[in-house]
C-alpha cells in the first residue's frame, strides 16, 4: 500500500494532460489520487462516454483498459522524472514511451462501457532503468476486477539499438 507520506494533492485531468502525449478525448484519465516512486493510482469515468475514441461498433471492449493502464504508467513516469529533476513539465514536453510487450493480460469482463461507476487504475513499477520499465497493472471498478497484466515500456528506443556490426575481414591480397 502507498505510504501517506507519498500521497500528493490530487492531480486533475488538465494536470495529467500536460504530462502525457495524449490530448483531448484521448487523455482518458480523470485524476491521480496517489503515487510514489513505485506506484500510481488513477481514476477515470471516460469509459461511459458515447463518443469515446476507442469505441468500435458502439462498444468499448475490455482490452481497451490496457490504454488506461498505459496512460497511468506514462503519467507515473513523468511524475517520477519531475521529482528526480526537481522540475515541472509545464515547460518541457512529455517524454514519449512505447508499449513494447504485454504479458499475462487477463480480461475479467467483456466490455468497459457497461461497467457502472468509476474505474480505478493501478500501476506498479517492478523494475527498470533509464530506457525500459516493467510495470504490473490492474483496472477495477469498486471491488470488481476488470483486467490485469504486465507491460514493458520502452522510453528511448534508440538507446536499445545494437551497435553496428563490424564488417567481415577482407581476404589478404595474394602477391602477384
Amino acid at each position: 500500500m502507498l505510504s501517506a507520506a507519498h500521497l500528493p494533492a490530487t492531480l486533475r485531468h488538465a494536470d495529467i494532460a500536460r504530462r502525457i502525449p495524449h490530448q483531448g478525448a484521448m487523455c482518458l484519465l480523470a485524476s491521480v489520487s496517489a503515487w510514489d516512486t513505485q506506484h500510481i493510482i488513477c481514476q477515470a469515468s471516460s469509459h461511459h462516454a458515447p463518443d469515446h475514441p476507442l469505441r468500435a461498433h458502439g462498444r468499448l471492449g475490455a482490452a481497451c483498459g490496457v490504454e488506461y493502464a498505459a496512460q497511468a504508467m506514462a503519467v507515473h513516469g513523468t511524475l517520477v522524472a519531475e521529482t528526480l529533476a526537481g522540475a515541472s513539465t509545464a515547460t518541457t514536453p512529455p517524454r514519449a514511451g512505447y508499449l513494447a510487450s504485454m504479458r499475462s493480460v487477463t480480461l475479467f469482463v467483456d466490455r468497459l462501457d457497461t461497467v457502472a461507476g468509476e474505474l480505478t487504475i493501478r500501476a506498479d513499477r517492478l523494475t527498470g532503468d533509464d530506457n525500459t520499465v516493467l510495470y504490473s497493472f490492474a483496472v477495477q471498478a469498486g471491488d470488481q476486477p476488470l483486467l490485469s497484466g504486465r507491460a514493458v515500456v520502452v522510453l528511448d528506443a534508440s538507446a536499445l539499438a545494437l551497435p553496428p556490426s563490424t564488417p567481415p575481414p577482407t581476404a589478404a591480397a595474394s602477391p602477384p
